[in-house]
């Protein structure tokens, strides 16, 4: 076996995701390594995939010839619920999930349901799941995958130049927020900027890193909401930035936030860590598997209260921010790099495919 196989992604894999550049991220690595790679960047809309998305997901599989081994990101498994089960037994088919489509937030109960049998249906018919986390890994088992047919190759880290230079997070004056997020629903941001109108100080200044074109509607309330509450010259909303500049917005800030409701590994955590910061998260998924708790405050998620109180202690003690901030630089210390993360991922997926 030469190791080649296809990839399919919902989209344009260019897309500034953490789930987009942990496959875009393993693909570079893995054709670093010499093994020829196909990808396929599905038409259509996703996760609620349409009829474009449905054909286009038709003719991917149609065209690979039996026995090819295929990964499907998993954002896409709803295009492929009419087609997947007539290539099941023909094709090695992998999906890689992030994490269940059922668990994002904001669903309605009716397709929270839907993505559930969704996914129960066509994950035990692939060959083998690929998770980011031992939580995304057993929520997949919870749909009746066998554990011997998952494997967990959590994503690689970038470390910054020159991190024996990082600012202290104790600095006086301006307390500098970071959150790295898309803006929808999962991410909490309506429910961070609610934390800091109730909390008494003057003395932070948040920027909020992540699109704003991919849920209107969550950011036409956020902005609401900021103006609302008298927030509009505390609260940046920066908008999308390419991964490459991102270094530079970890460096300038002095605690990272970000009160998500759930996570299948949470990559901007890891990433604040690697720089130096000092975070304050929620318990929610995997986000403790990855933050640990010499790195932070965890409250739980949805308390509004409890993110009040973190938020207002940190900010106003330098000296705990820094002891968080010594505790992330240590547990970042752990991670692999990229380069590592894709050599596990190639070895997980030929074992899955039967190739090892």
């Amino acid at each position: 076996m030469d190791g080649s196989f296809t990839f399919i992604v919902p989209g344009d894999i260019e897309q500034i995701t953490g789930g987009y550049l942990y496959d875009r991220r393993v693909i570079e690595g893995l054709r670093a390594e010499g093994r020829r790679l196909g990808l396929l960047e599905l038409l259509g809309r996703f996760p609620d995939a349409d009829w474009t998305a449905q054909a286009s997901a038709a003719a991917c599989l149609a065209a690979l010839p039996d026995g090819a081994a295929v990964c499907i990101d998993g954002l896409a498994l709803a295009a492929f619920e009419a087609v997947l089960p007539a290539h099941a037994d023909r094709l090695a088919i992998i999906v890689l999930v992030h994490h269940a489509l059922a668990l994002e937030t904001g669903l309605s109960v009716e397709d929270a349901a839907r993505y559930a049998t969704l996914e129960r249906k066509l994950l035990p018919l692939c060959q083998g799941v690929l998770c980011p986390s031992a939580r995304s890994a057993a929520d997949v088992a919870a749909y009746g995958v066998p554990r011997d047919r998952i494997a967990v190759i959590p994503p690689g880290t970038d470390r910054p130049d020159g991190s024996a230079d990082l600012p202290p997070s104790d600095r006086p004056g301006m307390v500098r927020l970071l959150t790295v997020a898309t803006v929808t629903p999962r991410k909490g941001h309506r429910l961070l900027v609610e934390a800091l109108a109730d909390i008494d100080r003057s003395d932070w200044h948040l920027t909020a890193i992540g699109s704003l074109e991919r849920d209107p509607a969550t950011v036409a309330d956020l902005r609401a909401l900021i103006a609302d509450r008298g927030l509009e010259d505390r609260v940046d909303l920066a908008g999308e930035w390419p991964p490459e500049r991102l270094s530079e917005a970890y460096r300038a800030a002095d605690l990272f936030v970000l009160p998500s409701f759930y996570e299948g590994y949470g990559m901007a955590y890891a990433e604040a860590m690697a720089h130096g910061l000092p975070i304050l998260g929620t318990d929610a998924g995997a986000i403790p598997l990855t933050v640990p708790a010499t790195a932070g405050i965890l409250v739980p998620a949805g308390d509004r209260g409890a993110l009040a109180a973190a938020l207002a202690q940190m900010i106003g003690d330098g000296v705990l921010r820094a002891r968080y901030a010594a505790g992330a630089r240590a547990a970042a210390d752990g991670f692999v790099d990229w380069a590592e993360t894709a050599r596990r991922w190639g070895g997980a997926f030929d074992l899955l495919a039967k190739r090892g």
